[in-house]
């Protein structure tokens, strides 16, 4: 739930496409950037994260917070966390846990 040095670097990157993406949006629009945070299926629980739930969108406001601090506004961000329920890979390797612990962005309408 919190962003490396390299994942820093990636979301620079992310923060200055959505900046040119958002000047190109018409006014009229009411767009968000919605951030989906998920884990692997292992369950969690400690006091930091009770459980799956709380860690994926920890993730996704990991990223909020930073989009935020680069300048993207606060009203076209959303944190959404989906725990371990939308998985991409349902096997039990460690291959497929890596799979599934991940971010997904959706630029969509309000």
């Amino acid at each position: 739930a919190e962003l490396g040095p390299t994942a820093q670097v990636s979301m620079d990157k992310l923060a200055e496409t959505v900046k040119l993406v958002a000047a190109e949006i018409p006014s009229s629009l009411d767009w968000v950037l919605r951030i989906d945070g998920h884990t692997d299926r292992r369950p969690i629980s400690n006091a930091r994260f009770p459980s799956n739930w709380e860690l994926s969108t920890a993730r996704a406001l990991a990223i909020v917070k930073f989009l935020r601090g680069q300048g993207i506004p606060p009203q076209r961000l959303a944190a959404t966390g989906y725990g371990e329920f939308h998985a991409l890979d349902a096997r039990n390797t460690e291959e497929a846990y890596a799979r599934n612990r991940r971010i997904e962005l959706k630029l969509t309408s309000r």
